[in-house]
C-alpha cells in the first residue's frame, strides 16, 4: 500500500462518525436505545454510525450496530459493582475495527437541539464539566461528567491500558471512571469541555426554585442541545412528574415526550 493509500484511508477515517452508547443490566430496556437513536438521527446532520455496547441485543432497533461490552478485566472485590468502570472499554486500542471521530452519550439523556457542533468544537478529547455543588471548591475542580465525551477511537489506547495495570490504585484515589478519565487526560493537557450552555443538568438547571416548582414546568435552559439526568430522577419520572425524594414537587416535563415524538 502506498503512502498516498495510506493518507487517503486516513483522511476517510477521521470523517466517520459513530455515536456509541453502553447498556447492560435491567435497569433500562431497549427503549431507551431505541429513542436515542430517534432522537440523534433527528438533530445530527449527515451520516452516522450508531453503535451500541451491550450484553442484551433484544429489542433494539435495526440500525443499532450491536457488540458485547470489553471485559475491563480487573478483579473484583466481593459486591463489588463495576459499573462505574465500564465506559473506560470505549478507550480500546482497537474497538471492534471503528476508526474515525466518536460522541459517547449516555441512554438516560434527552436531545432538544442540534449535536452537529458537538463533532466540529475543537479539543482532542471534550467532556460536561461536572455540575457545580456547594460543598465542594468547584473553581478548582476538574471532574468531568462522562454522559456525553467525544474522541478519536483508538487515540486514548493508554487510558484503558493504565488502568488495567494499577486498577487497585486507582480505584483506590478515585471514585469512578469520570474522576480518573478526567484526571488522566487532564496530566496530558487533552481535557477540554462543552460549552456550559450545551449539557445542563435536570436537576441542577431545569427544576424552577421552590416554591414555583409547585406550579411551574421543569424546561431547559436557553441553548440547551442535551439535557442530563442524574441522581433522582430520569426522563419517564420527568415526564410523570415524579422525583423520588420527598418534598420535591416537580410538574410534569412535558417536553420529554415532544422529544421522544418520532422516537418509536
Amino acid at each position: 500500500m502506498t503512502t498516498a493509500d495510506m493518507s487517503t484511508i486516513t483522511a476517510q477515517a477521521a470523517q466517520q462518525r459513530h455515536i456509541i452508547c453502553m447498556k447492560w443490566g435491567t435497569k433500562y430496556g431497549p427503549e431507551y436505545v431505541n429513542r436515542l437513536y430517534a432522537m440523534v438521527r433527528r438533530h445530527l446532520t449527515g451520516d452516522f454510525k450508531f453503535v451500541c455496547l451491550t450484553d442484551n441485543t433484544e429489542g433494539l432497533r435495526p440500525e443499532v450496530v450491536c457488540h458485547p461490552i470489553p471485559d475491563i478485566n480487573f478483579n473484583l472485590a466481593p459486591g463489588e459493582p463495576d459499573r462505574a468502570w465500564k465506559k473506560l472499554t470505549t478507550f480500546e486500542a482497537d474497538l471492534y475495527g471503528l476508526r474515525g471521530t466518536a460522541l459517547f452519550l449516555d441512554i438516560d439523556i434527552v436531545i432538544v437541539g442540534s449535536l452537529d457542533d458537538f463533532f466540529t468544537q475543537p479539543g482532542q478529547f471534550l467532556i460536561i464539566k461536572d455540575y457545580p455543588r456547594f460543598w465542594r471548591n468547584n473553581a478548582k475542580r476538574i471532574v468531568g461528567n462522562s454522559s456525553v465525551y467525544r474522541f478519536e477511537l483508538g487515540a486514548h489506547a493508554d487510558v484503558l491500558a493504565y488502568f488495567r495495570k494499577n486498577s487497585q490504585a486507582i480505584r483506590a484515589q478515585y471514585r469512578n471512571e469520570q474522576e480518573y478519565l478526567s484526571h488522566f487526560l487532564n496530566k496530558q493537557g487533552k481535557l477540554s469541555y462543552w460549552p456550559a450552555a450545551w449539557c445542563p443538568s435536570f436537576k441542577y438547571a431545569c427544576i424552577p426554585t421552590w416554591p414555583t416548582n409547585y406550579w411551574k414546568e421543569p424546561v431547559p435552559p436557553k441553548g440547551t442541545r442535551i439535557v442530563i439526568f442524574h441522581g433522582e430522577c430520569n426522563p419517564p419520572d420527568a415526564l410523570a412528574g415524579r422525583r423520588n425524594k420527598r418534598f420535591r414537587h416537580i410538574q410534569p416535563a412535558t417536553w420529554v415526550a415532544k422529544a421522544w415524538e418520532q422516537a418509536e
